[in-house]
């Protein structure tokens, strides 16, 4: 059987066969010159080209710019026209009908492939000129900056821009990534406007404050990112500020606010005893810088920094100092308790030992953990008076905050919640059971000797 003519490579007889015969076993009409970097492409107009490109997915996209760099460079240009504008940078940012899209990808992921067909598309590219491109490419979406939205608590927009970044650096080096958080705080003007809200009274510029909240948390702090990345940019943004001022700028992105319009609350811990809710972000953070993960932070610059929280914008209650604490983790904890311990702030100390078991009897924690933590604090103490004044102070502290509770329950001081009543009930409540365990341990001690 013969073959037709179009597919036939083989050769005549007794001629030797060309092994390296790939330009000579082209399809008809190729056999002069070498496959295109184009591929395929090659035979069709850039009008054609693109409107190919409307049809694929952004992770084809992405995945077809990885071909060759003449591709890339078109899809480079693909990005830049109107019609690319329309196709890639979508503005769905406000109403939550439209967020889930075809296929069950919502706009978040979408603005993630984004980053990835970005970051591919400039992979040759120096880092500067990398930014500057993605800088164009997006310049045109206002609600990808910090006062671009005129309703940024029912906005995606810096969300989308936050996991679009955090796709692009994807395995920077520090130095790359030093390089765009110096980029994004040159482009928002940030030093200027986080100056005027450390510098300022507290509360006197909410509006700023909620901004500079949320792009930090959106964009620089995006949802999602590695503990190891989110220390990189939380110290990046908290660093170039005196203490005093990280704190405030800490409280700002972490802090409690209002759930009517967002604002920052800094009366919260001041006015009343809070909750867990208020206090997490404040307490993850703490923990973020002083796990392993940030190393530019010393346990001495956490434990100040904790220091100037509790004074924002004046003295906090001991009980929310207390709560912050706990939920700051059992390292950071016996840390700040020791090193009240070693600078000789036995009354302190006590008072606040006393405020851990409340809280541990209020939120549900084991009471045990804090008699753990206290027998843990007392071997800090270099001679036996110090740890013995220390217990002196805390059986005290005990007794007198009983004292002006009963106190208070008897003048008839109460309020909807009948708190001052309620107040007593989970102090005795909370000296009970301090106790106990700490009868349990002395019981089990003696018994094992």
């Amino acid at each position: 059987m013969t073959s037709s003519a179009g597919s036939s490579c083989t050769s005549t007889p007794g001629q030797k066969q060309r092994r390296s015969s790939r330009l000579s076993c082209h399809t008809p009409g190729r056999d002069s010159q070498p496959l295109s970097a184009l591929g395929d492409f090659q035979t069709l107009p850039l009008e054609i080209f693109q409107m190919v490109l409307n049809y694929l997915s952004v992770k084809d996209i992405s995945m077809l710019s990885m071909v060759s760099k003449t591709i890339s460079s078109r899809l480079i240009n693909y990005i830049s026209t109107s019609s690319g504008t329309r196709r890639l940078l979508l503005q769905d940012f406000h109403n939550p009908e439209l967020r889930g899209r075809k296929g069950g990808a919502s706009i978040l992921e979408h603005y993630k492939s984004l980053g990835l067909l970005l970051k591919r598309c400039t992979l040759l590219l120096p880092t500067r000129d990398r930014l500057k491109y993605v800088h164009k490419v997006l310049s045109g979406v206002s609600c990808f900056k910090l006062n671009g939205c005129a309703s940024p608590l029912h906005c995606l927009g810096l969300q989308c821009y936050g996991v679009f970044l955090q796709i692009l650096t994807a395995g920077w080096d520090e130095l790359e990534c030093h390089r765009v958080f110096n980029f994004l705080w040159e482009l928002s003007n940030l030093a200027r406007k986080v100056q005027t809200v450390v510098s300022g009274k507290p509360g006197s510029a909410r509006r700023l404050e909620l901004r500079i909240r949320l792009y930090c948390r959106g964009v620089l702090l995006s949802p999602g990112s590695h503990r190891s990345d989110s220390a990189f940019w939380l110290t990046r943004i908290l660093k170039p500020w005196p203490m005093v001022n990280q704190a405030r700028l800490l409280y700002i992105i972490f802090g409690p606010v209002s759930s009517l319009d967002g604002h920052v609350v800094w009366q919260k811990m001041i006015e009343g005893p809070t909750d867990e809710t208020s206090l997490k972000g404040l307490a993850d953070a703490i923990k973020l810088l002083y796990g392993t993960e940030a190393r530019e932070w010393t346990a001495d610059d956490v434990i100040s920094l904790v220091d100037e929280l509790s004074v924002l914008p004046q003295e906090w209650l001991m009980e929310n100092n207390a709560r912050l604490l706990l939920l700051s983790g059992n390292s950071i904890c016996f840390t700040f308790l020791a090193s009240k311990a070693v600078n000789g702030r036995a009354v302190e100390l006590a008072r606040l030992m006393v405020f851990m078991a409340l809280v541990c009897e209020k939120d549900l924690y084991c009471m045990d953990w804090a008699v753990k933590m206290m027998q843990k604090v007392c071997k800090v103490f270099s001679t036996p008076w110090e740890r013995n004044n220390f217990l002196q102070c805390l059986e005290n502290t005990f007794a007198r905050m009983l004292m002006d509770t009963l106190q208070a329950v008897l003048a008839g001081e109460r309020d909807e919640e009948d708190s001052s009543f309620l107040n007593l009930f989970h102090l005795v409540n909370a000296q009970a059971n301090f106790h106990k365990e700490i009868l349990y341990l002395a019981m089990g001690s003696s018994s094992s000797s």
